[in-house]
């Protein structure tokens, strides 16, 4: 098992780490899988793309603890593969209003943490429940908004597993969408104001790939995405999935929003949960390029996350490993400790998989 991985380990003078990562993520109730995270021969005999010989990977650090806690991570509807090197630096895109709103926050309130994610519960860096922290992680995304009106984007919200449309590109727009769905106080559900444009649905999937390919950050991850994302779609539609590289209006699956239903917050609650429960039965995968999410000497770099509400940050995946990430994580629900640089809510005691509820 892990041998390409464990030979490399060997190389690098940590043949023992695979087995003691393993041993300490079952000890935080983390399912695990022990499968080779390659799954064709080396030289690959599957027709993988691969990655050109100029493509240097560290593989020398320790990977696992490279992902810094947060509350929530959005991911903002652009049609783009590729932005500026910082994206807050766009002057009038929802990023940088959202960027100037929680400067603000952070000097009116509590200090919001950007450190390293190290669960006290849990103890293995890397790991974190989004309580946690109360940082907001912002990403673009090369979806497009499926809003009516051109001034308005289409957002992702994980680990509520959320899309919110009508978010006006403004301050207002920011302010809205931060009160309403992304303060660390409010519930996965929403605050629901009497006076609010913006709407929200559950994503109507089984899961959500993010694969980086902010090119104007670092070539790697550009080089890396297209094929990962071509990758991810042969591998799940192999295996009898839907994979969509763009945003389906949810109001094909679950009709009206929930702002619109008339009905308690307890009922609320109870239809949110139903929906997420039908979303993780429908073998349905949308893959999503997005901007910098930090550590491009592990390109490439994937989340993927689940209705259950786990969001698995991998690393140093090649088109090799796909094949045993979607067999392996995405309907097996278990964890590649070899290619683990952490996640949120993958401690799931009494559970025997991360697709378990």
């Amino acid at each position: 098992m892990y041998s390409l991985r464990k030979l490399q380990a060997y190389v690098l003078g940590r043949p023992a780490e695979t087995e003691e990562v393993c041993t300490q993520l079952r000890a935080s109730s983390v399912p695990v899988s022990t499968a080779d995270c390659r799954s064709c021969t080396d030289p690959c005999d599957l027709g993988h793309d691969a990655y050109p010989t100029r493509f240097e990977v560290d593989w020398e650090s320790q990977m696992l603890g490279s992902v810094v806690a947060y509350n929530r991570q959005i991911v903002i509807s652009t049609g783009k593969a590729d932005w500026e090197k910082k994206i807050t630096d766009a002057q009038g895109s929802l990023a940088a209003y959202l960027d100037d709103l929680e400067t603000k926050e952070r000097e009116e309130h509590k200090p919001v943490h950007h450190t390293a994610a190290k669960s006290v519960r849990q103890g293995i860096p890397g790991l974190f429940r989004n309580s946690d922290s109360n940082h907001l992680s912002v990403l673009n995304g090369s979806h497009r908004t499926i809003c009516d009106d051109d001034d308005c984007d289409t957002v992702f919200v994980f680990p509520d597993f959320k899309v919110v449309t009508e978010v006006e590109r403004s301050s207002q727009g920011a302010q809205d969408l931060w009160d309403n769905y992304l303060d660390p106080t409010v519930n996965r559900a929403g605050a629901f104001p009497e006076k609010n444009q913006q709407r929200t649905w559950i994503l109507p999937y089984s899961c959500i790939i993010l694969l980086c390919s902010h090119k104007k950050r670092d070539n790697r991850c550009g080089i890396a995405a297209p094929k990962l994302e071509h990758a991810f779609i042969r591998s799940l539609e192999h295996h009898g999935w839907d994979a969509d590289t763009q945003l389906e209006c949810p109001s094909y699956t679950y009709g009206s929003p929930l702002e619109d239903l008339n009905v308690t917050p307890e009922q609320r609650d109870e239809i949110i949960k139903s929906q997420l429960r039908e979303s993780a039965l429908s073998k349905r995968a949308l893959v999503v390029k997005v901007s910098h999410v930090g550590g491009h000497k592990y390109a490439g770099n994937c989340i993927i996350y689940t209705p259950q509400g786990a969001g698995v940050w991998y690393g140093r995946v090649t088109p090799h490993d796909v094949e045993s990430i979607v067999i392996n994580t995405i309907i097996g629900g278990l964890v590649l400790p070899p290619l683990l640089r952490g996640g949120v809510n993958l401690s799931r005691p009494g559970c025997k998989t991360l697709n378990d509820w």
